[in-house]
């Protein structure tokens, strides 16, 4: 299990990301506009930096649902490899049988 505090960090970035997405991706528009003057364009870089970092998507890790666990994470079902294989050999999901042989 992760430490909540990271857990808790994670969250709050997302939420940071939900919040200044839009004003991120004017901010972008306008500073990789060509058509649009050099000091104009240095104005949207300048308060693209001023905006605060967590506010990036990339600072976003993505984490297990249910342990927090940061690496081996499946995207598709949003958990560890440790988390499915657990879940899986109790049954909980549909189609996933731990194979042997």
């Amino acid at each position: 299990m992760a430490k909540k505090s990271s857990i808790e960090k994670n969250k709050r970035r997302r939420k940071m990301v939900a919040t200044y997405a839009a004003k991120r991706a004017q901010l972008g528009e306008t500073a990789n506009d060509q058509s649009l003057s050099m000091e104009e364009r240095f104005e949207a870089r300048i308060r693209l930096a001023e905006l605060p970092r967590n506010s990036a998507p990339t600072r976003i890790r993505n984490r297990c649902e249910i342990t927090g666990r940061p690496r081996a994470y499946y995207r598709k079902l949003g958990m560890s490899r440790i988390a499915l294989r657990e879940l899986g050999s109790q049954g909980l999901i549909p189609g996933l049988v731990k194979s042997s042989w």
